[in-house]
């Protein structure tokens, strides 16, 4: 079925390359590399995640800034290809602990012995980092966490007062702390995207989260855990509000409009509780993927306008007010909005006092780009714009521009309310105390507001 599986950093070099078949021509990762990095279509400004070459199927995913790529002669499915990739990443992530050019270089056999498990002959055998265990003998050669770029507060892991940074979970699931020692903790993430479309006057038109809770286990002997949910959580449509407005502090009732879970939990007792009880498999795995479709309170409120200021320009007002509590905070906000193809240039105003902003005018996309290094909740931020055209503008300017895209992230919040009551683990002993640590996080999927 697969062909040749490759892995090229961003510069097309081969890191990893394995040819299961020898049915594709010799070069094929070169081809592949120059046809992603000189991709030229209208519509697209990236190449797709499949394509094809001269009778050959490349499908890759991009994970960490390394391509992971396969090529198959065959007419194959290329959901089962995109996902058999993210597995692959995910699972050389779990043995190495960091999934980077330098760890893969570095661990180049290690790597070759799990692609030997996980495919063979080309057909896929097994991605589970459980059932690898028991065929993979080379150590992880570590990565020092301490060389790795600084993770802003996205990265870090609460639990109450107490902070552990995201370089926690960069460590092996195999490999044992210094000492011979393993130390006992669980993570656990509740991970929200969240899809929202605003009409021009403001109005949401529609709305959806897609949550995940993701775990990852470095609990020796694999003990039961209980997972407990909202007491008051709901599964299916009622036609209410899944944001109560009457409530700012975190509870209310929540309703899912469908969920799935990990074959590992049980749910015995989830339809009196809410409690999931499960054996955490070794890796990083979802334990549970939820969908709202429901009403919800969007985290910010995008206002975009633009109108003629004379022949042949025109002005650009862009207004973010951040809809949650003062005592969070989203960073990393990447605000785009597409201008007519006609504009020449662009300069920018921020607002008195502005710090940690940055605007550009992307010549050859015709786009308008704000950065926002953070935001504080309650806050209200403002951008104006001047576009000077080369020709005068006929017709309707909002129909030629945006609409506007936002792209954040929030730690520490979730829009759905859906919460972790406790996380139990069953003890061995009475000394048995491990570490867990829960943390909140919403990114922005689709976030778009109309002109």
């Amino acid at each position: 079925m697969i062909s040749q599986f490759f892995v090229l950093s961003q510069r097309g070099d081969h890191i990893v390359f394995r040819d299961y078949r020898g049915e594709v021509p010799k070069g094929s990762a070169e081809i592949f590399f120059r046809k992603v990095k000189f991709w030229n279509d209208d519509e697209a400004e990236e190449a797709p995640p499949v394509f094809n070459v001269d009778g050959v199927n490349y499908i890759h995913v991009k994970v960490a800034g390394l391509f992971f790529v396969v090529t198959t002669m065959v007419n194959v499915s290329p959901s089962l290809l995109l996902e058999l990739l993210q597995r692959i990443a995910r699972v050389t992530k779990d043995y190495l602990g960091i999934l980077n050019e330098d760890s893969l270089r570095k661990n180049f056999i290690l790597v070759y012995e799990l692609l030997d498990e996980v495919i063979d002959f080309g057909y896929p055998q097994t991605t589970s980092t459980e059932v690898l265990k028991s065929y993979i003998f080379n150590e992880p050669i570590m990565i020092d966490a301490g060389r790795l770029p600084p993770l802003g507060p996205a990265a870090m892991f609460m639990q109450g007062t107490k902070r552990m940074p995201g370089t926690a979970v960069t460590k092996s699931v195999v490999a044992t702390e210094p000492g011979g020692k393993k130390r006992e903790e669980i993570f656990v993430d509740i991970i929200e995207r969240i899809s929202v479309t605003f009409s021009s006057s403001g109005y949401i038109l529609t709305s959806e989260i897609d949550g995940t809770i993701q775990m990852k286990s470095y609990l020796s002997g694999n003990p039961e855990i209980r997972l407990a949910l909202n007491e008051d959580l709901s599964i299916g449509r009622t036609g209410s509000s899944t944001y109560d407005y009457r409530s700012s502090s975190g509870g209310g009732t929540v309703i899912l409009d469908d969920c799935n879970f990990h074959e590992s939990v049980h749910l015995d007792s989830f339809d009196i509780d809410r409690t999931l009880h499960l054996i955490p498999p070794d890796g990083e795995f979802a334990v549970m993927n939820y969908r709202i479709t429901q009403e919800f309170k969007p985290p910010f409120r995008v206002t975009a306008l633009i109108e003629e200021a004379g022949p042949s320009r025109a002005e650009v007002l862009l207004k973010i007010r951040a809809d949650f509590s003062a005592n969070v905070t989203a960073n990393t906000i990447i605000v785009q909005m597409p201008v007519p193809s006609y504009t020449m240039r662009a300069s920018f105003e921020l607002e008195a006092g502005a710090v940690g902003q940055t605007t550009d005018f992307k010549e050859g996309s015709r786009r308008i780009e704000w950065n926002l290094k953070k935001i504080v909740g309650g806050s209200e931020h403002t951008l104006r714009a001047k576009l000077t055209f080369s020709q005068e503008s006929h017709g309707n300017l909002t129909k030629e521009a945006g609409p506007v895209n936002m792209n954040f992230t929030i730690p520490m919040y979730n829009t759905s309310k859906l919460q972790v009551r406790y996380l139990q683990i069953a003890k061995k002993s009475k000394a048995y105390n491990p570490y867990r640590w829960v943390r909140y996080v919403t990114q922005a999927n689709s976030y778009v507001a109309r002109l």
